[in-house]
Parts: C-alpha cells; sequence; structure tokens
C-alpha cells in the first residue's frame, strides 16, 4: 500500500498541537530520558515506541475507565486507548525532530462486524524517504507488534475478506471524528460507544 501525504511538506508532521503537544513537560521530560538512553535517531524512536507501548497499557486491557487525548496526559497517567497511545509517541518523535503521521485502520470482530477505526503512526527517519507505520497499541496474548524499518510489523493486519481497511492517508493532525470521540466520553464505556466507524 502506498501512503499519502496529506500535507505536502514535513513541516506539518512536526509542529506541536493541542493534542500532539510535544513543547509540554511532560513530554520534554520523557523525550530527554528516553534520549540520555539512545543517542541517535533511531534507536530513539524504538524506545519511544517500546515505551508507549509498553510501559502505558492500552485502558481496555487493563480496565482503566480514564480517558485520554493529550499527549502529555497519556504520559502522565499512563493510560489511553490506541488513538491517545499513537498521539502520545507522535510528541515524543516530533520533540526530537523525527516526522510521525497519524494513520488508521478500520478493524472489526472475526465475523466482520463491529468495525471501528484503530489508530497507529507512521514515523521517516533521517535519510529514509519511505514513511514506516508502527503500531504502539500494546501487546497482549495473539497481538505482537513490533518496530520494524525492514516489514511492517503491526498489531492487526487487515482483513480485506472481512471489509477492513487500511486508510493510505498520513494525517499531521488528529481528525476530527477521533478528537471529537475522545474529548466529548466520559469514560471509556461511553467512549466505546462512539468510536468512529470510518474516516472521510
Amino acid at each position: 500500500m502506498e501512503l499519502i501525504q496529506k500535507e505536502p511538506g514535513l513541516d506539518a508532521y512536526l509542529a506541536a498541537s493541542e493534542a500532539i503537544n510535544h513543547t509540554h513537560p511532560r513530554v520534554r521530560d520523557t523525550s530527554a530520558a528516553l534520549w540520555a538512553d539512545t543517542g541517535d535517531a533511531y534507536s530513539y524512536a524504538r524506545a519511544a515506541f517500546e515505551y508507549v507501548r509498553d510501559a502505558i497499557p492500552h485502558s481496555a486491557d487493563s480496565g482503566d475507565p480514564r480517558v485520554t487525548w493529550r499527549a502529555s496526559d497519556v504520559l502522565a497517567t499512563r493510560t489511553g486507548i490506541c488513538y491517545a497511545k499513537s498521539i502520545a509517541l507522535a510528541a515524543l518523535l516530533r520533540h526530537r525532530g523525527i516526522p510521525t503521521a497519524l494513520c488508521y485502520q478500520l478493524l472489526g470482530e472475526d465475523d466482520g462486524s463491529d468495525q471501528v477505526v484503530h489508530g497507529l503512526v507512521a514515523v521517516r527517519l533521517p535519510g529514509d524517504d519511505t514513511w514506516r507505520r508502527q503500531d504502539p497499541r500494546g501487546n497482549k496474548p495473539g497481538v505482537d507488534a513490533r518496530f520494524s524499518l525492514d516489514r511492517e510489523r503491526l498489531a492487526f493486519p487487515v482483513r480485506p475478506h472481512l471489509g477492513e481497511i487500511d486508510y493510505p492517508d498520513l494525517h499531521a493532525t488528529v481528525p476530527a471524528p477521533v478528537l471529537a470521540a475522545l474529548q466529548q466520553a466520559e469514560d471509556r464505556a461511553a467512549l466505546w460507544r462512539t468510536l468512529p466507524t470510518s474516516l472521510p
């Protein structure tokens, strides 16, 4: 699949926003700690991915009812769904000057029912003119996502025969339906009822 930049320049994929608030002290401090243990863009990107994947449980796995959507809040509370964890990873990577996009899949149950939009990221590392998708959702039995630059190791490869979709668009900001669902949900139970079932 060919990934499509929604914005022509890479600067948009380095920008801060209300959600991807990579100038916040919590993001800066987390980034500094990860950078101190790595020191180059490639190892930092892997460390940031593994930190978000492993140190911040997916709230559906942990049972945490809180809904987070700002990167700084995801890092502070150490909880979030796939959208929130992708926002946090984007902030950590953008803080170090690594272009990072938000991207999405449409996934469902094994019978094709209950399809919802799933969030992940794509990164473009120095010296590489190709976007590489990474999924920091968090592993569990049956899910084994890995940071990989040679072949995708996503949490959920799509199953086209069930109507699942890899959306090709690379978003510089959080799409409106995703952000609205996060911001308006009182708790995760409410969020589960309003997860986007498609993207424009």
